[in-house]
């Protein structure tokens, strides 16, 4: 039997990893905003069970009543005009002790540890100044979060996932990538040799900013921990059409790997749009290339722990769901966002994670 489990009921989907010295969690609920309500009180329960983030998608008309924590972030995809809950997605630990990270007095994430690493989870990070042009805001996010991590004795280069939601992503997506790449250049990212796994999605956030982004970033405390940059077997480095991220990151410790696949679309090898205007094909090509990365490491579907789908047309899901049942994708930990894609002819995206023992 593995370290990971997934269970599922009429509210939740919950992928658990049992650790020696921890739990982790992946806490997934998808429906009607009644449903999504009670799932947000709901967990995590226990008096040992902390929240590490949340996000909520198309939740942004709900956050004066609901939020209560600076770890839940309320996302209303660009494409998705309605405001009505789609899902929600809860990471969370228990039994072990935590150092909350502060920020101008705010918690904005979580430092844990084991025998093998230092993990940091930061949340819900966003400019200041919001009055900035967009690259100004860009850089004030990244910067903030290199002047945090160091104050936990971390370095920018320690990161090895992110997530970026824009507001009005179409409109400046570009200039973003240029501010991410010179700040990653400038902060030792480059010569690290692993280049964030990363998800740039188009969506507003609770503070009306540019941007809002959370971050994992690992510490190994000696070399039992690898954590390696994973490549595509379909598709080039993003690197190739001027965006900084990675196809995936793998970190393997002595009892699992944990591989983080980032938001994957439609595109071929040499960087162009595969299938614009056909969201069937689009669909079918990402998962095709995301089942690639999987087997090029040895996993496949049933190692998935979570994921996140996201649509610029949300009545496209029925296709996503009819493809998961004829390629027989086992049920796991999946949230849902209507939300735009990087580029105004993609359709879908799609986010994973997978754990298997060692």
């Amino acid at each position: 039997m593995g370290i990971m489990s997934i269970t599922s009921n009429d509210k939740y989907s919950i992928s658990t990893l049992a650790l020696a010295g921890r739990t982790e969690y992946c806490i997934t609920s998808c429906g009607s905003d009644a449903k999504m309500n009670s799932a947000l009180r709901d967990f995590p329960a226990g008096q040992d069970t902390l929240m590490l983030n949340r996000f909520v998608f198309a939740g942004i008309r709900h956050f004066a009543g609901n939020s209560a924590d600076g770890q839940t972030v309320w996302l209303q995809g660009d494409a998705c005009k309605d405001g009505a809950v789609s899902s929600s997605q809860t990471f969370a630990i228990s039994g072990t002790g935590h150092v909350p990270v502060k920020y101008n007095s705010k918690t904005v994430g979580f430092i844990y540890e084991d025998e093998y690493a230092v993990y940091c989870n930061l949340s819900g990070i966003r400019p200041e100044n919001m009055q900035a042009s967009r690259a100004e805001q860009t850089r004030e996010v990244l910067a903030i979060i290199a002047s945090v991590l160091k104050l936990y004795n971390f370095q920018f280069s320690d990161i090895v996932r992110t997530w970026f939601f824009l507001d009005q992503l179409l409109e400046w997506y570009d200039e973003f990538n240029i501010a991410r790449t010179a700040f990653y250049k400038e902060n030792g990212v480059f010569s690290r040799g692993v280049i964030p796994a990363s998800t740039g999605i188009g969506a507003a956030n609770q503070s009306g900013a540019a941007l809002i982004c959370n971050i994992f970033a690992v510490r190994p405390k000696g070399d039992k921990v690898k954590i390696q940059q994973v490549d595509s077997p379909m598709q080039l480095s993003p690197l190739n059409y001027r965006s900084t991220f990675s196809r995936a990151v793998e970190m393997s410790f002595p009892t699992h790997r944990n591989l983080m696949i980032s938001g994957t679309a439609s595109i071929a090898p040499e960087g162009q749009t595969e299938h614009a205007g056909n969201p069937e094909l689009q669909i079918d090509l990402t998962m095709r290339v995301v089942h690639a990365i999987l087997r090029s490491r040895q996993m496949d579907w049933n190692d998935l722990s979570r994921g996140i789908a996201y649509f610029k047309n949300i009545e496209d899901r029925k296709i996503f769901d009819q493809y998961c049942r004829n390629h027989v994708i086992p049920v796991f930990p999946l949230a849902v966002a209507h939300a735009d894609v990087c580029r105004r002819d993609l359709l879908f995206e799609i986010e994973l994670d997978a754990t298997k023992s060692q």
